[in-house]
């Protein structure tokens, strides 16, 4: 059963705007299909536009495609080419919200991202972090997000095969986002 209204502690209506640093955006894929290979990239903007009802929230934010880091400077070179992100082309990743709903008791937030200028729905498992005032006065919200995506699905599809069989990179990537808004008076 789906629910339609939620009440959540401490939960303020209002303009939400992520704090860059204090979020980040994280990918992991199969490496050789043996190992994985970690990556991340910076947050440009993010805006949760939150009315009375939390399930009537929207979310849209906007990655930095070129900030991608893996901590090897030749295949950050290599995923911010024509091959993989393209990001001369393509400088963001960008995702705009398309409902909010609670499902067996997992908050998901579903939506459009596009990457490399395709636009695919994806789910968002959500773990709400909850909420509190920093020492400044800024009250915060936090919480962590997933989803696993086929980057096949959105032009991603540059690969080698391995002499022993399989191929050099996974087709499934998991996203994973440590995010904390402030709430705009």
């Amino acid at each position: 059963m789906t629910e339609t209204t939620l009440d959540i502690p401490g939960y303020k209506s209002g303009t939400w705007v992520l704090d860059p640093s204090h979020s980040d955006v994280s990918f992991v894929v199969r490496h050789m299909m043996i190992s994985k290979v970690r990556g991340t990239f910076n947050v440009k903007e993010a805006t949760l536009v939150a009315p009375e009802n939390p399930l009537e929230a929207t979310l849209t934010a906007h990655v930095d495609a070129t900030s991608l880091s893996t901590k090897d400077e030749g295949r950050d070179q290599h995923l911010r080419s024509a091959d993989f992100f393209d990001v001369e082309t393509y400088p963001t990743i960008d995702f705009v919200s398309t409902g909010v709903r609670i499902e067996k008791g997992e908050f998901l937030v579903d939506g459009d991202l596009t990457i490399r200028g395709t636009t695919k729905p994806v789910t968002f498992d959500v773990d709400f972090g909850g909420f509190g005032q920093d020492p400044w006065g800024n009250y915060k919200a936090g919480a962590t997000a997933k989803t696993v995506i086929n980057r096949e699905d959105f032009g991603l599809t540059w690969n080698a095969a391995l002499e022993a069989g399989g191929v050099l990179v996974g087709k499934d990537v998991t996203i994973e986002l440590d995010l904390q808004g402030a709430h705009q008076a």
